[in-house]
């Protein structure tokens, strides 16, 4: 939470200044949540927050840097209706090859709207016309694809506001997904008994093996599964095998 807490102080000081509980606008208290859902790697409630904020119906999120043979790829979350974005997604990544760099770099930061191909057939009550933010993470360039009901109205400032707001959320979940990643990481001593496992070595065997206790063999093991999700010796050995470490 320090760290929430430096990055929302940090956040205030280049134009969202602090206020008291009773004072605060809209735009503060997203801030307060969307480090909330940051710190707890809740994507989806962040991303349907941002959309709140603009009065927007649905959230794309996708990333400019993946190279594949599946456009698909391209989506990091999104409630859209799949159908859309299969139709829309292989357009914009098209689109996007044929922008010039500099192009890409101007447009950062900068909301504008997209007329939706008349090929593609949207819902009911959903304007053609989609808001596409485009913000960077680190050396990742990330969009933020909104969709809006027919006879939107918009708010100018919010707008402005929702390529920073998103770029805050997508930097700090980036940060909180590579702790996470930290805390998985598998110790010396794990490995160990996930190798012995796999030679079919029984928790007293292994125990005999490494000159440790019954019981911290089991802990080990226990700590093996529960970061690798898996329930039993067999899933973990299979995970082993699948991740190149046995």
């Amino acid at each position: 939470m320090d760290t929430i807490r430096a990055d929302v102080a940090a956040w205030e000081s280049v134009g969202f200044p602090a206020a008291s509980d009773e004072r605060k606008s809209a735009r503060e208290l997203l801030v307060q949540q969307l480090g909330r859902y940051a710190n707890s790697m809740a994507l989806s409630s962040g991303l349907r927050a941002l959309t709140d904020y603009v009065s927007a119906s649905h959230f794309l999120l996708l990333r400019q840097d993946t190279a594949s043979d599946s456009s698909l790829d391209l989506v990091v979350a999104s409630d859209w209706p799949f159908d859309l974005v299969k139709n829309l997604v292989g357009s914009i990544g098209g689109s996007q090859a044929r922008t010039s760099e500099l192009d890409k770099c101007l447009a950062v930061l900068q909301p504008s709207f997209v007329h939706m191909p008349e090929t593609i057939a949207i819902p009911a009550g959903i304007s053609r016309e989609y808001c596409i933010v485009t913000f960077n993470v680190g050396r990742t360039r990330m969009s933020l694809l909104l969709l809006f009901g027919e006879h939107f109205i918009l708010s100018q400032s919010k707008l402005r506001d929702i390529g920073l707001l998103a770029g805050y959320f997508a930097s700090l979940s980036c940060r909180a997904a590579e702790r996470q990643d930290r805390e998985l990481e598998l110790t010396e001593r794990e490995i160990e008994c996930l190798f012995w496992i796999a030679e079919g070595k029984t928790s007293d065997e292994i125990a005999v093996i490494l000159g440790i206790s019954r019981n911290t063999i089991n802990n080990y093991i226990t700590s093996v599964m529960r970061k690798t999700a898996t329930r039993t010796r067999s899933e973990a050995i299979a995970w082993a095998v699948r991740n190149n470490l046995v």
